[in-house]
């Protein structure tokens, strides 16, 4: 309970600041929705070509954007201090946080906190509406848990992804741009299902970096390609990607040296 009372406090903090400016806030998260809006417009005019991509038509596929973009808005907008980590390792400030009594972790995570990407997730929410009315989905309890465990499992996914990338900085100092691929990269290629860019891939994102497990297979057990019911509880797994991800990062807080500024 201090944990989470101190995180609303973080909270209110970080939104008094966002509201001294209050035009900087409001145009960021049009400029986050504008971005994400380009991604749409290429998604809808592919589809005005061709009328499905490996069996799944144009609404499947905004329903699985949709997903994808909530799952990346929601760990951008509450682990970004893992995104941004270089620049607390290269300015001095993680020497602070290591003194301080709090765990580390929660210090970083609470210290940057992106409601600007309500403008994203606003456009996801909308996408995903248009997907329910069109994609024909026989909504039961099973099929509304499964988005639940999605956006729980997907939310895990790429936190852990920022949480390696913060990792990594412990003994570069400067952040590795080749991660932009496994987060970016994701969410840009997130907006069809993984299995349409081969089997190689459909495996690396099932056994590798679980995106599959958190977007591929519960969205076809959604759609009723598959029957199988331990497809809805998949996502789930991106809680177990956690694990390794904290490991790598408890082995550069072993190894970090302050940087002396």
């Amino acid at each position: 309970m201090g944990y989470l009372r101190l995180y609303k406090k973080y909270l209110q903090i970080q939104i008094q600041s966002m509201m001294q400016y209050k035009a900087s806030f409001c145009l960021t998260a049009v400029g986050q929705f504008l971005v994400s809006f380009n991604v749409f417009l290429g998604v809808y005019f592919m589809f005005q070509r061709f009328h499905e991509v490996e069996g799944f038509t144009y609404s499947q596929v905004l329903l699985c954007f949709a997903i994808t973009l909530m799952e990346f808005s929601l760990a951008e907008a509450f682990a970004r201090g893992f995104d941004t980590f270089s620049s607390t390792i290269s300015n001095g400030e993680f020497d602070r946080i290591m003194v301080r009594p709090r765990n580390e972790i929660f210090q970083v995570l609470a210290g940057r906190i992106e409601l600007t990407r309500i403008g994203r997730m606003l456009q996801a929410v909308v996408m995903f509406a248009y997907g329910i009315a069109k994609s024909h989905v026989e909504w039961t309890w099973d099929k509304v848990l499964t988005v639940v465990f999605m956006l729980l499992g997907g939310t895990a996914v790429f936190t852990g992804i920022f949480l390696i990338y913060a990792a990594i900085c412990f003994f570069t100092i400067e952040g590795l741009e080749f991660m932009n691929v496994l987060t970016d990269g994701a969410r840009e290629y997130g907006k069809y299902p993984v299995a349409i860019y081969g089997k190689r891939v459909l495996q690396f994102c099932t056994f590798v970096v679980p995106y599959a497990l958190i977007q591929y297979y519960p969205l076809c057990y959604i759609l009723g390609q598959d029957s199988r019911g331990y497809y809805m509880f998949l996502p789930l797994l991106g809680g177990v990607f956690l694990l390794p991800c904290y490991g790598l990062w408890k082995i550069g807080v072993r190894h970090y040296k302050s940087v002396g500024s």
